[in-house]
């Protein structure tokens, strides 16, 4: 099975949560701890091993925060 990773420039996410909704391994989570520079909760890869590489939260994402890099 392919595996991912996820890269996020955190200070453009405005905490939309789609990236969040359409991740069927639930990878992905709100930081609630911290903001980023525009006030916003930032998510971030709380399982990142579950990662498959699908690209799903990338594609959702309106403001192109996430960049999935894939391993054969």
């Amino acid at each position: 099975m392919a595996r991912g990773k996820v890269v996020f420039d955190e200070d453009r996410c405005k905490g939309c949560g789609l990236c969040v909704t359409f991740c069927a391994r639930g990878v992905l989570e709100f930081d609630r701890t911290r903001l980023n520079v525009q006030g916003y909760h930032p998510v971030g890869d709380v399982k990142p091993e579950a990662c498959t590489g699908c690209c799903n939260c990338s594609i959702m994402c309106p403001d192109l925060v996430i960049t999935v890099m894939r391993e054969a």
